[in-house]
């Protein structure tokens, strides 16, 4: 191995990572001339791979829903206060000092005035509004035009056309309002323009359209959109919207384009958020939703993306809800009353969905986290209040982490059989070390080798559960993610190394599908998944690979033998820290529901060195014809999209000629999915 060991030492070095392999041990299976030998044979027994695991994750956490996959592109449209936390509030005035500013003036964030030297012609006013509590008094000045806006992206790469609504309540003189979208910073430059009358004294809609022509404005430019008022009077405003005309039942097109091809089978709907939210708040007429602070992120949740919204979400990309009921703040009769009202408005109305019972119930952080005692008590109660709604409901209680799950999972399994299907556990890894001073170069291998060394504490919780009598009980890792707090040095879940980890994590739950029955990725939006910045919509490396394994239907895991390269990790990620084997070349072979495929899943873990590989299908009987190729890649594990290049990496897919002992080369830190036509 030694020049590959050079060659590998000298890309490292112009990565920026520091020679540190004596740090990772290392071992060969044979001689470095010689190809990896992937051999595929039939298993000792049937094991099917559940398409379950393949889901996605969806909760209102930086611009998941709104600003994400909602298409209305006003951000606090009805002039609250109290939707930031102090912390996030403080973060966006450090970036846009003109925010701060307009708070003096008595403009919630982000609105500001239209201008500023007319100073101050706006009033919060609160026990008066069309929607939640609070609405802006705009009182404007003869012969001068006094207004507000917000700064605001368009999607104008594919919509030119803008339909908007407003809640006016006139208060003094002709109250001609003017809606309007002008060039950026440039109040004069008017692009788009239409006028309302408020006329009435008491709240009224009034509905608007605003056109702008081709290439007026290039994709990623701001615009402002202004609201304005002039002559002698003075009106309330209040639940102002702006969606693109061809937004599909109040959701962004692009978005669902890119969720229905990622062909997720289940969506969870769930997260931190979950422990306080009162699912009444997201249901009823739009207009009437109430705006609240989204107390687990400090971010706003305006309640428009409700339970309707999210289950016509799952219908428009064919995935089945998973919903994480509120064990936090709410009570087994609001839990109750959620599945039922969900039973009601899905599918044939007969249940049967899987819902999870809480989310990280042992955090403190948890808004309403039971006592540690009390954990499987609260688990019981709401399992019985759900099952006497709907009994063939498929209940997830909260499990712990897969590296410190014992003690906790010992509570929950000491509840009578039945109360819950599966136990959750949740797989969210930093690049945190024991290995002091650990290079960059360490962190990312012992990142990649996480996965890998989860499938010995999957077989722990088995062991634990077989134990106390409850061998039927399945894991089901509702979140699982990849996270750097520098993504610009190691593996993070917007990277490709995001993306091997990614591969690494699905084959390690096809291996242990015995086991685990579902997992969501984090999430849908925004991590792993599909991401909008400033209206352009994107995913993440990660997210094509979670898309080409869930298109490839695996159904039955087939045995690999393999004489791929390993090596240890020692001393490394906190909850894994010693990993023994990790393969370079990670392979896992399943058959196609209908027989007719041999699919190949190939993780190259090693960041510099392509991998050549000899595949002998064993006894299946191969087509000696074309087999299709996907394949994702990149020159390093630290590439990454984003909304100025928004496809560096992306799932290419080709076809090849295939032969019996076939040779193939993967690249390096690279995913790729290999379908083979079997004979008939």
């Amino acid at each position: 191995m030694k020049f590959f060991r050079s060659l590998a030492l000298f890309y490292l070095s112009l990565l920026g990572f520091p020679p540190s392999w004596s740090q990772i041990t290392e071992s060969s299976t044979g001689p470095e001339e010689k190809p990896v030998v992937i051999r595929i044979g039939q298993p000792d027994r049937r094991q099917e791979i559940p398409a379950t695991l393949f889901g996605s994750f969806l909760e209102p956490i930086g611009h998941s829903t709104y600003g994400g996959l909602w298409a209305n592109v006003v951000v606090n449209p009805s002039f609250e206060e109290g939707l930031w936390s102090a912390e996030n509030l403080e973060t966006e005035w450090n970036s846009r000092p003109e925010l701060r500013n307009a708070t003096s003036l008595g403009l919630p964030t982000p609105w500001e005035p239209l201008y500023l030297s007319e100073g101050n012609r706006y009033a919060p006013v609160r026990g008066d509004a069309a929607n939640s509590t609070q609405s802006i008094l705009l009182m404007s000045l003869p012969d001068k035009e006094v207004g507000i806006l917000q700064r605001i992206y368009l999607p104008v790469h594919r919509e030119l056309k803008y339909d908007g609504s407003v809640w006016l309540k006139r208060v003094q003189g002709d109250c001609t309002v003017d809606l309007s979208l002008r060039r950026r910073a440039h109040p004069e430059e008017v692009l788009a323009t239409s006028v309302v009358h408020a006329r009435s004294d008491s709240w009224a809609k009034y509905s608007f359209d605003l056109q702008l022509k081709a290439g007026e404005v290039a994709p990623l430019e701001p615009v402002d959109l202004v609201l304005s008022l002039k002559g002698d009077a003075r009106v309330l405003v209040d639940n102002i919207a702006l969606n693109p005309d061809d937004a599909v039942d109040g959701m962004d097109p692009d978005v669902l384009r890119l969720a229905r091809e990622l062909h997720s089978p289940i969506v969870r709907f769930g997260g931190n958020f979950t422990s306080t939210y009162d699912w009444h708040d997201g249901v009823g007429p739009l207009e009437s939703r109430v705006s609240k602070l989204n107390l687990a992120w400090g971010i706003p949740e305006y309640n428009t993306f409700g339970t309707l919204e999210f289950l016509r979400f799952c219908e428009l990309i064919q995935a089945k809800p998973q919903i994480a009921l509120n064990l936090g703040t709410g009570s087994p009769l609001d839990a109750a009353g959620w599945v039922s009202f969900v039973n009601a408005h899905w599918g044939d109305h007969r249940g049967g969905l899987t819902w999870e019972l809480g989310n990280e119930l042992w955090g403190s952080y948890q808004v309403g986290y039971p006592a540690p005692t009390l954990a499987a008590a609260t688990t019981l109660a709401n399992s019985k209040a759900v099952r006497q709604v709907d009994p063939n409901a498929r209940l997830i209680a909260t499990g712990g982490d897969a590296g410190v799950f014992h003690d906790w999972n010992a509570q929950q399994l000491g509840n009578p059989a039945g109360t819950f299907d599966y136990l959750s556990s949740h797989f969210i890894m930093t690049e945190d070390v024991l290995l002091p001073d650990a290079t960059n170069e360490f962190r990312t291998m012992a990142l990649l080798a996480l996965p890998w060394g989860l499938s010995e504490r999957i077989h722990a919780m088995k062991q634990q559960a077989i134990e106390v009598h409850r061998p039927e009980v399945k894991f089901a890792f509702t979140e699982w993610l990849l996270g750097a707090r520098d993504p610009h040095a190691v593996p993070n879940y917007d990277n490709m190394g995001g993306a091997v980890f990614a591969g690494g994590f699905l084959n390690a739950m096809m291996r242990n599908s015995d086991a685990v029955s579902i997992a969501n990725m984090t999430g849908i939006l925004e991590f792993g998944g599909i991401w909008k910045k400033r209206e352009q919509v994107y995913a993440s490396p990660a997210y094509w690979v979670l898309r080409t394994y869930a298109n490839a239907r695996p159904y039955a895991l087939l045995k690999v033998d393999s004489t791929s390269p390993t090596y240890n990790i020692s001393k490394g990620i906190l909850q894994l820290p010693d990993i023994v084997g990790a393969p370079y070349l990670d392979v896992v072979a399943a058959e196609s529901e209908d027989g007719s495929k041999l699919l190949l899943f190939c993780v190259n873990r090693h960041i510099t060195r392509p991998e050549s590989a000899m595949i002998d299908p064993g006894s299946f009987k191969v087509d000696d014809g074309s087999v299709r190729v996907t394949t994702v890649a990149s020159d390093s594990v630290l590439t990454a999209n984003d909304e100025y290049n928004p496809g560096r990496v992306t799932a290419v897919t080709r076809t090849e000629r295939f032969t019996a002992r076939h040779l193939y080369t993967f690249p390096n830190a690279s995913v790729t999915v290999i379908e083979i036509p079997l004979k008939k």
